[in-house]
């Protein structure tokens, strides 16, 4: 019944593009219900959350906040999530556990379409979710221009909850069309209600009805109501509207203003009689069970914590878990988490957000269950398009390198190490430039480790045109048993993407066959560097010929005497370069698809088609062919054109003939390498 309170700890996901004020709403509802006793800012630093050093120097999040709360009796924990994409790895895995998401819009109808992935990606997932128009107080246009531009991108209708008051061109309050009371905003105090402006009670009258017409829908009882021109009891009316956001039927939108704490109790109380409670989660995520969710692991002060939800019954410190790779593991201490503070628990209760410790052998994302394990959670992280090779600037750090990189990939979900075996280079694979700098800025803080960085080595490789016969001899004699190897080798072209193919077609033992292999292999180390500066690829090798000595052939002169006929025959069948190409795939809104195009072409890239973005409404899909060399900046580039919406996704799709003044570019600035 409303107004009772829930069982168990209900978690709300604050999503939404970046600079949308989510961490401000967060702090607002924190000094709201009084869990704080000054109204944070992120502006002055004086915020809970983001308190990073990262955080405040970039002046927005970059990594998930978590909170705990209790407001009219009733438990909630905030997750705030990152809304830059460079750091969206965290709220991806934790989006999954949450019971309802508010989507943080600013009120310019310009600016609707940022909004656009995180709606998506809740009705993907199945999330309730409601949208709170945050900054009303800067608003400059109608609220329903905004909700006509928000409209497209949500699957479910967009029910307004309330009507803007405005005093000149600024919004002084609001009309909340289920109570049909009229309130005045006052900053950091609880709004004061006043009658219903004389001007505003027809445009009340209209947006209420249009209100309880949406929520007859799915209500054959309220239409039999309307229809009968009934009023409907408000209890009728809120259980509707809990229903509506409970079966993702509607999306109810509520506005204010989070730096003045304005309409953050009434969305409070929204959240309070109208969110799921953890039951619905526990159902939803198929728990049989008590478990733990482990949504984001964290490396601090206390050692290894556990950012996890408790759904389906409570866990006590100590329980006997479960996980995903079989191994079983005993609970820590379990903490109770405000933003970098912690406070110690015994038994994290049902639908309770906490960290644990000393749970070792599992990974963020995976479950931890006292008996049957759910199914694992999907998580779709974004793009890791952004890489940067990275060496430590002393080289002693190198084993101090090799250990805070294994703790960053613990905690960071889309962060990826890569170790390149043709140019030995350390690689930080991520989302754009500003995540990878965040990387290394927290390479220095926390595990005082000093890295250079510079773009990685662009993967060229070279190959021939024309079949060549080529004979290799090693003969060395310094007293006592020399060296001896002799071999005559044909080396021919094969088609692109063949790979290497070595055979022998020796007749009369003329090389025994106890050193063919050390042929290949010096035929093998003399592609790993061709005449041009890069490894040999799409090319067959055949032994035909050669002679050997009783006393001084070896399987090292077979070796140098095939690694020195290949180099030969590699600088007389005409080498030429290949460079990477991509297949490139990039959704955007269509109102930046030519811009989008255009950038791509700027780029070497060959279109290879364009369509609708499936089942987004006003957005493209382009394909294009594009060289590996020119995917550097290409996201920010992008974003720039799109309002830092569009994104892309590339991968290695075939190597192409790279010829005139780029291929003499790259040849000459290929470094050499020490003999």
């Amino acid at each position: 019944m409303a107004g009772q309170p829930f069982k168990g700890t209900r978690v709300i996901a604050l999503v939404g593009p970046a600079g949308a004020g989510k961490t401000s709403l967060a702090e607002a509802m924190l000094f709201a219900a009084g869990a704080t006793d000054r109204l944070g800012s992120t502006a002055n630093g004086s915020s809970i959350g983001d308190s990073s050093p990262e955080a405040r120097q970039r002046g927005g999040s970059t990594e998930l906040n978590l909170y705990n709360f209790e407001y009219l009796g009733d438990q909630f924990a905030i997750l705030d999530c990152p809304g830059s994409v460079g750091f969206a790895a965290d709220g991806a895995r934790a989006l999954a556990i949450a019971d309802v998401a508010i989507v943080v819009v600013d009120p310019d109808p310009a600016r609707a379409p940022l909004a656009a992935p995180a709606l998506r990606a809740l009705d993907e997932l199945g999330i309730p979710h409601l949208i709170f128009v945050n900054r009303i107080d800067q608003a400059h246009g109608r609220v329903r221009d905004l909700l006509s531009a928000l409209q497209p991108m949500s699957v479910s209708p967009l029910i307004a909850r309330q009507v803007p008051i405005w005093d000149g061109e600024k919004v002084s309050g609001f009309v909340d069309l289920a109570l049909e009371r009229a309130f005045k905003y006052r900053a950091g105090q609880e709004s004061e209600r006043i009658g219903i402006p004389s001007e505003l009670q027809s445009r009340e009258i209209e947006a209420r009805t249009h209100m309880l017409e949406q929520l007859a829908d799915h209500d054959d009882e309220l239409l039999e109501q309307l229809l009968m021109d009934e009023t409907p009891a408000p209890q009728k009316v809120f259980q509707d509207l809990a229903r509506e956001t409970g079966e993702s039927l509607g999306v109810s939108v509520l506005f204010g203003s989070a730096s003045s704490s304005w309409g953050v109790r009434r969305l409070l109380k929204a959240l309070r009689h109208e969110a799921p409670s953890a039951e619905a989660a526990t159902s939803r995520l198929g728990l049989t069970d008590p478990s733990l969710y482990v949504f984001k692991v964290l490396h601090g002060s206390i050692g290894r914590l556990a950012l996890s939800r408790a759904l389906g019954g409570n866990i006590r410190e100590g329980s006997d878990l479960k996980s995903e790779s079989g191994e079983h593991a005993r609970a820590g201490s379990l903490f109770k988490v405000q933003g970098e503070k912690t406070q110690k628990v015994t038994e994290a209760h049902d639908g309770d957000v906490v960290a644990a410790a000393k749970i070792d052998n599992v990974r963020a994302g995976e479950w931890l269950s006292t008996g049957k394990l759910p199914p694992p959670v999907e998580i779709t992280y974004p793009a890791r398009n952004c890489a940067m090779a990275i060496e430590p600037a002393d080289r002693k750090d190198d084993v101090k390198l090799s250990g805070a990189l294994q703790r960053l990939l613990e905690e960071d979900g889309g962060l990826i190490v890569e170790h390149d075996e043709a140019t030995h280079e350390i690689r930080l694979r991520g989302v754009n430039d500003e995540h990878l700098n965040t990387v290394i800025g927290r390479l220095k803080r926390r595990y005082g480790v000093e890295v250079k960085s510079h773009p990685p080595s662009v993967g060229y490789r070279e190959s021939i045109r024309k079949p060549v016969t080529q004979k290799g001899r090693h003969k060395k004699q310094s007293g006592g048993h020399g060296q001896f190897g002799d071999v005559i080798i044909e080396v021919k072209p094969l088609p692109r993407g063949s790979g290497f193919h070595f055979e022998e077609k020796i007749h009369g033992g003329s090389v025994p066959k106890q050193w063919i292999p050390a042929v290949e292999d010096g035929v093998r180390e003399a592609m790993i560097k061709g005449p041009l500066g890069f490894q040999v690829v799409d090319c067959a090798v055949s032994l035909i010929d050669g002679s050997y000595h009783s006393v001084d052939s070896s399987e090292l002169a077979f070796r140098l005497a095939g690694r020195i006929a290949m180099q030969e025959a590699l600088a007389a069948a005409q080498p030429h370069l290949l460079e990477p190409m991509h297949k490139l795939t990039v959704v955007c809104p269509s109102s930046a698809t030519s811009r989008v195009t255009s950038a791509v072409a700027g780029r070497r890239g060959q279109m290879l088609g364009m369509a609708p973005r499936d089942g987004w409404t006003g957005w493209d899909r382009v394909e294009a062919l594009i060289p590996e060399a020119e995917l550097s900046g290409l996201e920010a580039e992008l974003r720039s054109q799109s309002q830092g919406l569009a994104t892309y996704e590339a991968e290695f799709d075939h190597l192409a003939e790279l010829n005139g003044p780029l291929a003499d570019k790259v040849i000459q600035q290929k470094v050499p390498e020490p003999v």
